[in-house]
């Protein structure tokens, strides 16, 4: 008597996925309908693959070879282990519900080959440029699937991406500069006499400080920017844009005068909800 094995729950696996990975994300998604919260997930599921691939991999080319997979599966090249791989399937079907395009999904793997590298990013246009195509790209293919594209939208995913990329760059300062990679800019060090090797060492500087509130300044004008537009985004489309309400209290966080740049400091499960729910009932995102 032979038994048939279940097929996985996708759905389950990118919700788990995305929820041990990238809480804030998965927390906005509940503040979706049920469809559009199945298709962030799925999309939310792949940036968090795609992420991993640096902390899963010891040398640049195993790590390549795993991005190649996913840009080959969105181009069609790739079938059967497509399949059978949860998060590809629900992205594939996210794609085919949602009329997503690939093209951003594919220069979002591309772009974090960057990743695997200790290459420092040169200048503040080539971090602007890489936060573009990561976060940038997330928030409005969101929005996409909570509704049909619009100029406006597209206009304050790019702002958005630009301030949470910019806070993740500050709130991951401790991570990186163990493994001696620096996505704070040179060009940014360099204007303020910041040593790299200072960095490295974990060595708090009135330098660094200058950097990271040059940095932290950025965050705010884009911060700003992306706000002042939320009210020509359709309210179907603004739970896509609740992580900012996240992305604020981060910058406020990291902000505070005598902080540690190095010293790991992450919000609690429940303070992320607290946060998005407060947003989610502001008359900022349901007026």
């Amino acid at each position: 008597m032979s038994t048939t094995v279940p097929a996985p729950d996708t759905v389950a696996f990118c919700a788990d996925l995305v929820r041990s990975h990238d809480f804030s994300r998965y927390a906005a998604t509940l503040f979706a309908p049920a469809a559009e919260r199945r298709a962030l997930l799925a999309l939310y599921a792949f940036n968090v693959e795609i992420v991993r691939v640096r902390d899963q991999v010891s040398q640049p080319l195993p790590g390549e070879i795993r991005l190649q997979w996913w840009t080959d599966m969105l181009s069609g090249h790739i079938h059967g282990s497509a399949e059978g791989n949860p998060v590809a399937a629900e992205l594939l079907r996210a794609i085919r519900d949602f009329d997503l395009p690939v093209e951003p999904l594919s220069l979002l793997a591309d772009e974090h080959q960057f990743d695997l590298y200790n290459d420092p990013m040169p200048t503040m246009a080539a971090l602007e440029g890489y936060l573009a195509a990561t976060c940038s790209a997330l928030f409005e293919l969101a929005a996409r699937i909570m509704v049909s594209p619009s100029e406006a939208g597209e206009h304050m995913a790019r702002h958005a991406g630009l301030a949470q990329g910019i806070v993740q760059v500050i709130a991951n300062l401790p991570r990186d500069a163990a493994h001696r990679q620096l996505f704070l800019p040179q060009q940014l060090l360099a204007s303020h006499d910041c040593n790299m090797e200072d960095v490295f060492a974990g060595r708090e500087t009135p330098n660094l400080r200058a950097v990271l509130d040059q940095l932290a300044g950025e965050a705010q004008q884009h911060l700003a920017t992306a706000s002042s537009l939320l009210a020509e985004v359709p309210a179907s489309a603004r739970p896509a844009f609740l992580p900012l309400s996240q992305v604020r209290a981060d910058l406020k966080r990291l902000s505070q005068p005598g902080r540690n740049p190095f010293t790991p400091q992450s919000s609690s499960r429940l303070r992320t909800l607290w946060t998005l729910w407060r947003a989610s009932r502001s008359r900022e995102f349901t007026k």
